[in-house]
């Protein structure tokens, strides 16, 4: 082999080497925060953070193999919840998904650059999230709660199932819910059409639920909802049995609520949001910004009917809306 023959050959090692080298490298680990202000074992939040991983995985992101997902569960907590954005910050994540307007309000304090996916937050563009639905604009998007028609709605079902109502008390923690003063306006306006009057009733603490329902049944008519935030929905069967305690029905936001022996709920499929969310995370994890991800909005709502409850409260559910009810509960 002579000068020029070792030449090519050590020319062309020179080319295929560092090819062959990459080509053995293992796939970078990309990280993924998780931050829910509500409860690791609460039923709802298992299957829907069950469905988020399964949906990664349908778009290749399978956990210790080419992704890292870091969950951090508040259960209602502020101080916890605040904690919890920081440490996920700190860990440089190339994403976040958030669950409820606690939770992005507390990462939105932490960091304006890395890309956060919300699951579950009403009227973003008025909290400040995101400039518009169609157009985020900054590191914010995801998926919204339903609009202000949609808690009307709740109205419109307590009077059909119990004529009697005439008076609603609405229980919300206002620390965890921030939101709040936007959802009890939207049902103070439609209070009128259904012949009804409703008074917020803020809690903090099992004592002050007692409390105000307490004073909603001082006097005949009075019903009860339940707004869809942490605090409630951890101390969902306090609030439930309350109402129980003092023949009211109530209607909470998710289907936890008829299921632990409320009368009945009306809301979005939470599992699926979270699925639908996993859809987000994979594209940015591609390369999209959130600015050019649109918000979107749900589309789809169930009610489901306690017919045990009812009984129990001397309610005769009509024939017509157990036949609209995605569920009836025996």
């Amino acid at each position: 082999m002579n000068r020029r023959d070792l030449t090519i050959l050590f020319g062309s090692g020179a080319i295929t080497w560092p090819l062959a080298g990459r080509a053995q490298q293992p796939e970078r680990l990309r990280c993924v925060g998780v931050l829910i202000a509500f409860a690791e074992n609460d039923p709802l939040i298992r299957a829907s953070v069950k469905a988020f991983a399964q949906a990664l995985g349908r778009f290749g992101w399978i956990e210790g193999k080419n992704i890292r997902i870091d969950y951090r569960f508040a259960a209602g907590d502020q101080a916890l919840l605040k904690r919890y954005a920081a440490e996920l910050v700190g860990l440089s994540p190339d994403v976040i998904l958030a669950s409820g307007s606690a939770a992005v309000a507390a990462l939105g304090q932490q960091t304006r650059t890395i890309a956060i996916v919300f699951a579950g937050v009403g009227d973003p563009v008025r909290q400040g999230f995101v400039q518009s639905l169609a157009r985020p604009g900054g590191n914010m998007t995801g998926f919204s709660a339903p609009d202000a028609p949609l808690y009307g709605k709740w109205l419109q079902w307590l009077k059909e199932i119990a004529p009697g109502v005439t008076r609603v008390a609405v229980i919300f923690n206002p620390d965890t819910l921030p939101i709040a003063p936007l959802y009890n306006r939207a049902i103070e306006e439609a209070a009128p059409s259904f012949g009804m009057t409703v008074t917020p009733a803020p809690v903090h603490a099992d004592s002050e639920i007692e409390e105000a329902i307490a004073i909603e049944a001082r006097q005949p008519g009075g019903g009860l909802i339940s707004l869809p935030d942490p605090f409630t929905t951890t101390h969902r069967d306090a609030i439930i049995a309350a109402a129980s305690r003092h023949g009211l029905p109530i209607i909470g936001a998710t289907e936890l609520f008829p299921r632990a022996g409320g009368l009945m709920s009306y809301w979005y499929d939470n599992v699926e949001v979270y699925a639908q969310a996993a859809s987000y995370i994979d594209r940015i994890l591609k390369g999209v910004g959130p600015a050019d991800l649109p918000v979107q909005q749900p589309t789809k709502y169930s009610l489901i009917i306690n017919l045990k409850t009812a009984k129990a409260l001397g309610l005769t559910v009509p024939q017509s809306i157990l036949q609209r009810a995605d569920e009836v509960i025996e």
